[in-house]
């Protein structure tokens, strides 16, 4: 019996994530769930599920849910606030822990799991992205397993050899790879000509071709940046270097993603485009478990293409790479100004080709140090947001490129 705590149950992630749970009653045992404040859907996850603890970041939902709890009788306690995502992280008992917490604020519960020496499911970006060395440090110290969610990481963990530890110094060399391949959809702007995307609309860009994803992240994976993050990420978990992490634009989503070896064997891990596929591989590996996602059907796929990346076109792939190289609080700057430049395009107050000089700008102007602490993170963050406000400020309507 695995005993969890699922950080974001109400997400995309984590609603996935129950249904695999909902599938095998013997083998797994939902200890606590936590969200931000949709408290009606978490509501309903701990009647079936029966945590033993609830926790909800904003006090008012904390409160509805207490009370919808006790008109129905549930026995779940419910906890409040980010020091209670910390609790739940690193419960005696929890064996393992699915971060799907969206952004900074699952940070410190992510760190802290990794450090209480549990098995992560990592499905959150920021640990890796902003906190990188950080948060591989807390897996080293605290002995715990690292399994990636991401459908692209998940993919390159399964095309790896058996034992290959994520975070562990020097593995990929040791398991003979030249090369790891990160495939992308390219998203729903992949053919369209350049000059037309001035003018692309949130609603277009948020219409991805082959997944169902919240806005910000259709956002990510229109402009590639969602690409140019899985870069970084793969860095920090394969210990790979950048010059052995390769992009390729695979329109079909079905190969999720390669890893070249020296022999010239390339291994793909391919599957339907459902998140249950990594989740369930993450839950119960080594061993596979049913997970309801649909079988691939070889003979209807037609043919798989495959295009090299269009750097012009996607230029915050680029973007990560520099953050990455420049290391430090780098990409914890990069990050910020991504988020402040999606929000700023998906209110209708900048254009999608101005994303990437929003984000390019931040970065020259941001003052690199070393990430000692998650306070010096948090720091990044803040100083990047306030940069980036400014430039959008500067920009006339319209605008596709910052003012000198």
């Amino acid at each position: 019996m695995k005993y969890l705590s699922i950080l974001g149950s109400t997400g995309s992630i984590g609603a996935n994530t129950l249904d695999v749970v909902a599938r095998h009653p013997d083998r797994y045992q939902v200890v606590a769930l936590a969200a931000a404040k949709n408290d009606g859907k978490l509501l309903g996850q701990c009647l079936e599920f029966l945590p033993r603890y609830a926790v909800m970041v904003d006090p008012d939902a904390a409160q509805r849910l207490r009370e919808g709890l006790e008109a129905c009788g549930g026995e779940t306690e419910v906890l409040c606030g980010p020091d209670a995502l910390v609790r739940i992280a690193t419960l005696k008992g929890v064996n393992a822990v699915m971060a799907a917490i969206v952004g900074a604020a699952g940070l410190p519960a992510t760190i802290a799991a990794a450090r209480a020496g549990k098995d992560v499911l990592l499905a959150n970006k920021e640990a890796l992205v902003m906190s990188g060395a950080l948060f591989m440090r807390a897996v080293a110290e605290g002995g715990a397993r690292l399994f990636p969610v991401d459908s692209e990481h998940s993919a390159i963990f399964q095309s790896l050899p058996a034992g290959f530890q994520c975070g562990r110094e020097g593995e990929v060399e040791r398991c003979g790879v030249r090369k790891i391949i990160l495939t992308a959809s390219g998203g729903p702007f992949r053919t369209t000509p350049v000059t037309r995307l001035h003018d692309v609309t949130p609603d277009q860009a948020c219409a991805h071709p082959n997944w169902v994803m919240g806005r910000k992240i259709s956002v990510d994976s229109a402009t590639m940046m969602n690409k140019g993050l899985e870069v970084i990420e793969a860095h920090w978990l394969f210990g790979a270097a950048l010059g052995q992490i390769e992009v390729v634009v695979h329109p079909q989503s079905v190969i999720h993603s390669m890893v070249e070896y020296r022999d010239g064997s390339v291994i793909a891990q391919l599957g339907a485009p459902d998140m249950r596929t990594p989740i369930a591989c993450a839950l119960a590996w080594p061993e596979r478990i049913e997970a309801g996602v649909e079988p691939l059907d070889f003979t209807a796929l037609g043919k798989l293409e495959f295009e090299a990346l269009d750097a012009a076109r996607f230029p915050c792939v680029d973007l990560c790479r520099q953050a990455i190289a420049r290391g430090g609080t780098a990409p914890a700057a990069l990050n910020a100004a991504n988020e402040m430049a999606v929000e700023a395009f998906l209110g209708g107050r900048l254009a999608f080709t101005a994303i990437a000089p929003v984000i390019e700008n931040v970065l020259a102007a941001t003052d690199v140090e070393e990430l000692v602490d998650l306070e010096r993170v948090y720091a990044a963050d803040i100083e990047a947001r306030a940069l980036a406000a400014r430039h959008i400020a500067r920009l006339p309507a319209g605008a596709t490129s910052l003012q000198s």
